[in-house]
């Protein structure tokens, strides 16, 4: 029987494996965008702040289709990564350390507010607050989840395998007793929902790149210490090469977002 205390967000360090999360972790597919393109809500020349950024994956998307990005994140080695990313793809976006709980910025600074694959890292009461102390009238709230689907005998069945041999404290229901699932899941005082969408897309990963992935995910390199991960991925290399000879890999990945409107 495992003793040990659970881990607590305190715990949680995704600094520590900036470069890898840059370079292995697989940002909002294209066809994500293109469905927020769809929905006809997003104006070229708006102003937007991506809460929980890290290195901008949705940041850059958006700036690329005109918008004026802000982002966001406690992490500067995050950030860095970012401002790096967006040097090579000549895109110009401003990134501020802060908590999406008190962003610091004045109210009615944004017409959008957007938050991929982070709501559940927040205290939420909080953050609605402060998304509504942020947003302008009929400004839009948007949340947004890209997470790999376990199957049987796929690459994430063995990695949570593992995972449960070199982190027993990680608990599946952490970190705030909840993981949305899906958009009803959420709930958001003051706002109204205007729609949301879902849909399941494969994702291609070499092993190198889905061990990078991993070194870049909460559950290892984000709270393990160095060494320990070092075993890890030395055990998750020997497994992928003999389970999954065939590269690349799909990784089976669910995309939902959801879209609150602040009324005005």
């Amino acid at each position: 029987m495992n003793t040990e205390p659970s881990l607590n967000k305190g715990d949680v360090d995704f600094g520590k494996h900036a470069l890898d999360y840059a370079t292995h972790r697989a940002g909002f597919p294209a066809s994500f965008f293109s469905r927020l393109d769809d929905l006809g809500i997003l104006a070229s020349g708006r102003r937007l702040l991506d809460l929980g950024t890290g290195t901008g994956t949705i940041a850059r998307s958006l700036a690329q289709r005109g918008l004026v990005v802000t982002g966001l994140d406690p992490s500067e080695n995050l950030l860095n990564e970012a401002r790096e990313l967006d040097r090579r793809e000549n895109v110009a976006i401003e990134y501020l350390t802060g908590r999406a709980e008190q962003t610091g910025f004045p109210g009615a600074s944004f017409d959008y507010l957007t938050a991929g694959q982070c709501w559940h890292w927040f205290e939420h009461d909080a953050v609605v607050r402060e998304a509504k102390r942020l947003l302008r009238p009929r400004g839009h709230l948007i949340v947004a989840y890209f997470d790999w689907m376990e199957k049987p005998d796929n690459p994430v069945a063995v990695m949570y395998e593992l995972r449960r041999k070199y982190n027993p404290r990680w608990k599946s229901e952490w970190p705030l007793g909840f993981y949305p699932q899906e958009p009803k899941d959420l709930q958001f005082d003051g706002f109204e929902m205007v729609t949301s969408f879902a849909y399941e897309e494969n994702i291609s990963y070499s092993h190198i790149g889905w061990r990078g992935r991993m070194r870049a995910y909460a559950g290892i390199g984000g709270s393990l210490p160095k060494p320990v991960v070092e075993e890890f991925d030395k055990e998750f290399a020997e497994v992928l090469s003999r389970k999954f000879p065939t590269q690349p890999m799909l990784i089976p990945h669910r995309v939902w977002a959801a879209v609150w409107r602040l009324p005005g």
